[in-house]
């Protein structure tokens, strides 16, 4: 099992945000039409939500920013309902499958000028014959 977890203030990314090669670099185009289909203040605390999952995830991945990883490869989408859930892509389902990491789990919470994010990295289950390291929730 992998954890990972990020804590930022709302303010952190507002300059950021503001800059279309920021977005780019940071989010995928789902969270980004996301977004888009909200109120500014509300599509602020939505990108801000998944800036700090996306770090959650790569601290669990064990890598960070780093090593060929990019933040857009960590796409934190939701459920019909509503509920984060991960997608990887590129080299960060390359190390998730290195590592043996099947699913990764987040939670978002807000409070005040604060986003929380936390994230799980759960193993392949033994003996599931799953050679490739691929779980539901990685994309290549």
């Amino acid at each position: 099992m992998w954890i990972g977890v990020d804590l930022l203030r709302l303010d952190e990314l507002d300059r950021l945000l503001g800059r279309a090669w920021f977005r780019a670099f940071a989010y995928d185009e789902t969270e980004l039409t996301t977004a888009g289909a909200f109120g500014p203040e509300r599509a602020r605390e939505f990108l801000a939500g998944r800036f700090a999952a996306k770090e959650a995830v790569l601290k669990a991945l064990g890598t960070g920013i780093a090593r060929g990883v990019k933040p857009r490869q960590v796409a934190v989408l939701r459920t019909a309902d509503g509920a984060p859930v991960v997608r990887l892509t590129g080299v960060a389902a390359d190390h998730a499958a290195a590592l043996g990491m099947a699913n990764i789990h987040v939670s978002i919470s807000h409070k005040g000028d604060l986003v929380l994010a936390v994230a799980l990295g759960l193993p392949l289950p033994v003996g599931t014959g799953r050679e490739d390291g691929e779980g539901p929730d990685q994309g290549r």
